[in-house]
């Protein structure tokens, strides 16, 4: 593994897949980055599968509220539809741009209204720029992302097994 150069904006994303490092960008989207980090502490993401995956475009998860495969909440038909018991967040759009590796906030229609789900791009997404909040970039175990099964929806989706601030990991 690389070395993490700052353990309190990093997290440890253990898929079905393989080990993702992910470094956060606070100076872009410290609003996202807080909520990532926070449902992240609480565990919210663990056993959260990857709900929409497209080939060539992205990996979608985070539905804590549904997309719990190890969850008694969990409805195949109705993850992807939920988000946490937080309130939505504000946009933070920037100029940053939605390459491989990118993560960045899904949302629906209004822009203020990301909240828990995210994904991961597998290539170029530009047309996304200043439409989305980017708040991460993956910095390795991009061919594990690469390996998660495409669907909308997926048929016995991967998930995150575990995800962790790597200040907490020990």
């Amino acid at each position: 593994m690389a070395e993490i150069k700052d353990p309190e904006n990093t997290l440890l994303m253990e898929t079905t897949k393989g080990k993702v490092v992910i470094e956060l960008l606070p100076d872009l989207a410290p609003g996202h980055v807080g909520r990532i980090k926070e449902l992240t502490r609480e565990g919210a993401y663990d056993g959260v599968v990857f709900h929409r995956v497209i080939d060539g475009f992205m990996a979608q998860t985070g539905d804590v509220r549904y997309g719990k495969s190890d969850g008694k909440a969990f409805d195949p038909s109705r993850a992807g539809m939920g988000g946490s018991d937080k309130p939505d967040l504000k946009a933070e759009f920037s100029n940053a741009n939605h390459g491989r590796g990118t993560c960045s906030m899904a949302r629906a229609q209004n822009p203020n209204s990301a909240n828990s789900q995210f994904f991961i791009c597998f290539d170029d997404a530009s047309f996304l720029n200043r439409q989305y909040s980017v708040w991460g970039q993956v910095v390795e175990g991009m061919e594990h992302v690469d390996k998660i099964k495409r669907g909308e929806p997926v048929q016995d989706p991967d998930k995150i097994i575990s995800m962790r601030v790597a200040a907490d990991a020990a």
